[in-house]
C-alpha cells in the first residue's frame, strides 16, 4: 500500500499503514512431515526482483509459471536489513529492532551502518520455529544479512581482514571455521570488492552462487538461504528501465540456472523472493544541510576537514535511500526541526510519533521524525557546505565511517580525470602489501539512477515471491507471513 498522495505531503499521523496482514485465501497445503524429515528448501534473495524485471529472466520466470507467484507485500522503511528481518521473524520494524539498514546508536553517540550481529534482531527467527517442530532441523546462511552469531549451523558472510595498518582486504566469516579454507580454496578469495563499490557486478554473486551449490552438495542442509546482490548494481547506477539493468536481470538469471538445477535434482522447493523494487531518481535531497543551515546540526573540524558531531547536534538525519531517521536530541527543539524540513523540496512525507506507529516503526531506535521522500528522489548523508571541507572517507568506499547510505560508491569520480591512475596507483601498492588509499568517489550524487525505501507505488515494481511448488501461495503474500510460508513448505506449519 502507498501513501495517499492526497494526503499532507509533509506531516504524517495515523495512516496509511506501512503493511497490513494478509489472509492468504487460496493457497493451498503444499507439504506434510514425512518420516524422512522436512522438505528441504532453498530461499534466494532476489534484491531488486519486481513482476517488470521477471519478463528478462527465463529461468526464474520459468519457475514461477510452473509453481506460483504473487505479489509481495514489503514494509517501510523497504531496505534490506529491516525486510529480511521481517521475512525471517514474521514481525514488523516496531517489534524485531531493523529500522533501517542502520540507526543512530543513542547509547554509544555514533551513527553505525550495516552491522553483522544477529543479536541485534528480536524476534524468534525462523530456524528457531522449524527446530521446535523438528529438533535437529539444520540451516545454511549464506550471505543473508545479520548472520554473525545467529543460531545457524552454517554461515558465510562478507567479512574484510582489516590489518593494523589500516589495509582493507577482501574475505569472508564462516560458521563453521573450516568452511573458510575449503570455499577459498574452490572459488578463491571472497570478492568483496564485486560485491559492492564502483566494481561491483556479477563476480560477488557468482561466487555466492558457486558457495550455495558446494554446501547444498556436501552438507545437505534442510534450509539453505541465499543472498544474490546483483540487481542492486546497475539498477541504482542506471535506472530500472535502462537497457544495461535488463541485462543485469538476464546475466544473473543465466548464472542462477546451474543452481536451480541442482534444487530440482535433490527436491528441495524453491522460493525467490526480494525485498524491495528500485524505481528510478532524478534529484537528491541534502537533509542534513538543510539541518545544518537551520542552525541544528553541528560538525568538528579535524585537519581542515569536517566530521558530523551526533552528539554535540540539536538534530541531524541518518540518510538511508529514500528514508531519513530524524534525531532530535531535546523535545523542544522537535518544532524547529520540523519546520526546517518541511519546505525542503524532496520530502514527501514527515512521520511523527502517530505516523511511525501507523507504519510500525514505533521503536526506540527510529529517529524522533523520520522522512520519507518523493518518488523520483532520495536522501544523501552530506552535511559540509563546502565540498574543500569534506572528509576523507567521503571519496572512498567506506560503508561503516559514514553516517548514512552513500550509493555514490559504485561510481569512479568522472570529474577527475586521473581518477583510473588513482585506482591503478592504489591497486599496485596494495599488491605489494603497502597501504593504499582508494579515493575514487565523487561528491556529486547526481550520476544516481535508481533507488528504494518507501512502499511500491504498484505491484509492477514492487517486490514478489516466486515458489516452485504449484498453488503455494494466494493473491498476495505480506514480509510478516513469509516465515509461516517457508514453514509450511517445509511440512513444519
Amino acid at each position: 500500500m502507498t501513501p495517499d498522495p492526497a494526503a499532507d505531503r509533509t506531516t504524517e499521523s495515523a495512516t496509511h499503514p506501512a503493511t497490513e496482514p494478509v489472509t492468504d485465501r487460496t493457497a493451498e497445503p503444499v507439504a506434510e512431515p514425512t518420516a524422512a524429515g522436512p522438505t528441504p528448501l532453498l530461499v534466494l534473495d532476489v534484491v531488486g526482483l519486481t513482476p517488470r524485471l521477471l519478463d528478462h529472466m527465463p529461468h526464474l520466470r520459468k519457475l514461477g509459471r510452473s509453481g506460483s507467484r504473487a505479489p509481495l507485500g514489503t514494509v517501510l522503511p523497504a531496505v534490506t536489513c529491516a525486510a529480511q528481518s521481517t521475512f525471517l521473524t514474521g514481525t514488523l520494524p516496531s517489534e524485531h529492532g531493523i529500522v533501517g539498514n542502520g540507526w543512530y546508536f543513542r547509547e554509544l553517540g555514533d551513527v553505525l551502518l550495516w552491522r553483522q550481529h544477529n543479536g541485534l534482531v528480536s524476534g524468534d527467527k525462523l530456524w528457531d520455529a522449524a527446530r521446535r517442530a523438528h529438533p535437529g532441523y539444520t540451516v545454511a546462511n549464506i550471505c543473508w544479512w545479520y548472520a554473525m552469531g545467529a543460531d545457524t549451523d552454517i554461515t558465510v558472510t562478507p567479512r574484510p581482514v582489516y590489518y593494523a595498518d589500516g589495509r582493507k582486504e577482501p574475505d569472508c566469516y564462516t560458521r563453521p571455521p573450516a568452511l573458510h579454507d575449503e570455499l577459498t580454496e574452490k572459488f578463491g578469495t571472497f570478492p568483496l570488492f564485486h560485491f559492492w563499490g564502483p566494481g561491483a557486478d556479477l563476480v560477488s554473486s557468482q561466487w555466492i552462487i558457486d558457495a550455495t551449490r558446494h554446501i547444498m552438495r556436501t552438507r545437505h542442509p534442510d534450509l539453505t538461504l541465499c543472498y544474490l546482490p546483483h540487481l542492486d548494481y546497475d539498477l541504482q547506477r542506471f535506472g530500472p528501465d535502462d537497457p544495461r539493468s535488463l541485462k543485469a536481470a538476464a546475466d544473473l538469471d543465466a548464472a542462477l540456472a546451474p543452481l536451480l538445477d541442482d534444487a530440482r535434482a535433490e527436491g528441495r522447493t524453491v522460493v525467490a523472493l526480494s525485498e524491495y523494487g528500485i524505481t528510478r531518481v532524478n534529484r537528491t535531497v541534502d537533509i542534513n544541510r538543510a539541518l545544518r543551515r537551520a542552525g541544528l546540526l553541528e560538525v568538528h573540524t579535524q585537519d581542515g576537514m569536517e566530521y558530523l558531531d551526533p552528539m554535540a547536534s540539536r538534530a541531524f538525519a541518518v540518510a538511508d535511500h529514500q528514508i531519513a531517521h530524524v534525531y532530535v536530541r531535546r523535545p523542544e527543539d522537535l518544532d524547529a526541526t520540523r519546520t526546517a524540513l518541511e519546505g525542503l523540496p524532496g520530502i514527501d512525507l514527515l512521520l511523527d510519533d502517530a505516523g511511525k506507529k501507523a507504519h510500525h516503526l514505533d521503536h526506540p531506535r527510529a529517529g524522533e521524525l523520520v522522512a520519507v521522500a518523493e518518488p523520483d528522489a532520495w536522501f544523501t548523508y552530506y552535511y559540509w557546505l563546502d565540498d574543500a571541507r569534506a572528509p576523507d572517507f567521503a571519496q572512498l568506499v567506506e560503508i561503516h565511517r559514514k553516517p548514512g547510505y552513500d550509493p555514490v560508491e559504485l561510481f569512479m569520480d568522472p570529474l577527475d580525470p586521473y581518477v583510473k591512475v588513482k585506482a591503478a596507483t592504489a591497486l599496485a601498492r596494495k599488491k605489494i602489501g603497502m597501504r593504499y588509499r582508494m579515493a575514487v568517489v565523487p561528491l556529486d550524487p547526481s550520476p544516481v539512477r535508481g533507488s528504494h525505501g518507501r512502499l511500491p507505488a504498484s505491484d509492477d515494481d514492487g517486490p514478489l515471491l516466486i515458489c516452485s511448488t504449484p498453488r503455494a501461495v494466494g493473491d498476495r503474500v505480506a514480509a510478516t507471513d513469509v516465515k509461516q510460508l517457508l514453514l509450511r513448505l517445509a511440512g513444519l506449519g
